[in-house]
């Protein structure tokens, strides 16, 4: 997969993103008065120590704590603002690309590609939703505004400048080794996963083979197994992860400690008031929350990007069905010509060269042993398999140059295993149609 060409399937994925630029713009707007507005705690405390304290003023701290309440509430309803815009791009960039994916998998199944990443689009699609609508983004939106804090931070002393930044630098290196070494185990474990759900299902859908052969003790110790690898990938990615989010906590706890520690020593010295020290390391834990938030949500980020890749791969390998024109209501005058067809996956032809003519209110009937191809044909006139060879045509117009759902209304075979799908008995018969005719 690494080597095929996904740039068809980017292109979808990034015009399905631009189509919610101006959501995104409203977004950097909300978050850049937010950040301003987080300004309003450091200045407060600055002001109550250095002025108010000193002034012993009760109007002064009155007035403040007005404003300072109007300040904190405007921030909230900003930053709630922002959260809820980022909720309805992420439903909105899944909306775009749901009917897309969801035919490309179904297109994918029936041509027989049975590659697993072909077959999570639809867990794909919603991965990259989850990070669209995830505060990892807002802290995305909100490390731009970290030098804003750094830059507040030198102006009360350049000391405190220095250490903020070296524990920032300290922070994104821990970053970086999470992104590097929790990859490969949460690939590991997402995989082992859905192979161990993709073996329950088979399971399942063959129950009655599995109690009929009294094969349940062995199909068990065989999903165990595969159950227990799910688990101990699961567990060593947990690991990973959670041991990289306590050594940022941990980190960041003791900064803010080193940073009082420093401001304390500046106070002494009377290089710093005590407002300023309380300011400094107050805006120094405000600059580095979003690295500490993203390495906090890494999982969901992890499995956006590899949501993001598949999702790439899938568009590219099973492209977009061109619009077909709209052909008139059939006769039932059905031409097979010279019809030669190859499964979906294999090499060998399973029907060649057949040819037939079927008028209005005429009947064919097909006989033959198992494994003759009866099956084959009726996948392959009713449109499901394309034919490798030849033409079947129906009113004169080849079966491909009609929409799907149009031709199932008229032409549709009965398989040898049925199925029904979840709904009523005439739900099913109506084909699922919401408003059936």
């Amino acid at each position: 997969m690494q080597r095929y060409d996904t740039s068809k399937g980017l292109a979808e994925l990034r015009e399905a993103r631009r189509k919610n630029r101006g959501l995104f713009w409203a977004v950097g707007l909300f978050s850049a008065f937010v950040n301003l507005l987080m300004l309003t705690g450091p200045l407060f405390m600055l002001q109550v120590y250095d002025r108010v304290l000193g002034s012993r003023s009760e109007e002064t701290l009155l007035a403040l704590s007005v404003l300072v309440t109007f300040l904190f509430l405007m921030m909230g309803l900003l930053d709630y603002a922002r959260g809820r815009i980022l909720a309805r791009i992420g439903a909105r960039f899944q909306a775009q690309l749901d009917k897309r994916v969801f035919s490309a998998v179904l297109r994918a199944a029936t041509h027989g590609r049975g590659d697993a990443v072909l077959a999570s689009g639809l867990r794909d699609l919603e991965a990259v939703q989850r990070l669209l609508s995830s505060p990892v983004l807002i802290a995305v939106f909100d490390i731009f505004w970290t030098p804003l804090f750094l830059a507040g931070i030198f102006f009360f002393h350049p000391w405190l400048g220095y250490l903020a930044i070296a524990g920032g630098g300290i922070l994104i290196l821990i970053t970086a080794l999470n992104q590097y070494l929790t990859r490969t185990p949460v690939i590991e474990a997402n995989t082992e996963t859905f192979s161990a759900n993709q073996m329950a299902e088979q399971l399942r859908s063959e129950s009655e083979l599995v109690q009929s052969l009294g094969m349940q003790g062995a199909v068990f110790d065989r999903w165990q197994r595969a159950r227990q690898k799910a688990l101990t990938g699961a567990i060593r990615a947990s690991d990973s992860s959670g041991g990289f989010s306590v050594l940022t906590k941990t980190f960041r706890m003791f900064l803010q400690s080193a940073m009082l520690g420093l401001g304390a020593y500046l106070v002494l010295q009377n290089q710093l008031t005590a407002g300023a020290m309380i300011a400094g390391s107050i805006l120094m834990g405000r600059a580095l929350a979003p690295i500490e938030q993203s390495i906090g949500q890494w999982a969901i980020v992890q499995a956006a990007l590899k949501g993001w890749k598949n999702l790439a791969y899938l568009l590219s390998t099973v492209p977009e069905e061109p619009p077909r024109t709209a052909l008139p209501r059939p006769k039932a005058h059905l031409k097979a010509e010279q019809v030669t067809v190859v499964p979906p996956g294999q090499q060998q032809a399973a029907l060649r060269m057949v040819s037939f003519v079927l008028e209005p209110g005429q009947a064919l009937g097909v006989i033959g042993p198992s494994g003759a191809g009866k099956s084959t044909l009726a996948r392959a006139i009713t449109g499901v398999w394309r034919a490798a060879g030849g033409k079947i045509r129906l009113d004169g117009a080849a079966l491909e140059h009609y929409d799907p759902d149009v031709l199932g209304q008229h032409i549709g075979y009965l398989p040898q295993r049925v199925q029904l799908f979840d709904g009523t008995i005439a739900e099913n018969i109506a084909r699922m149609s919401v408003s059936p005719d």
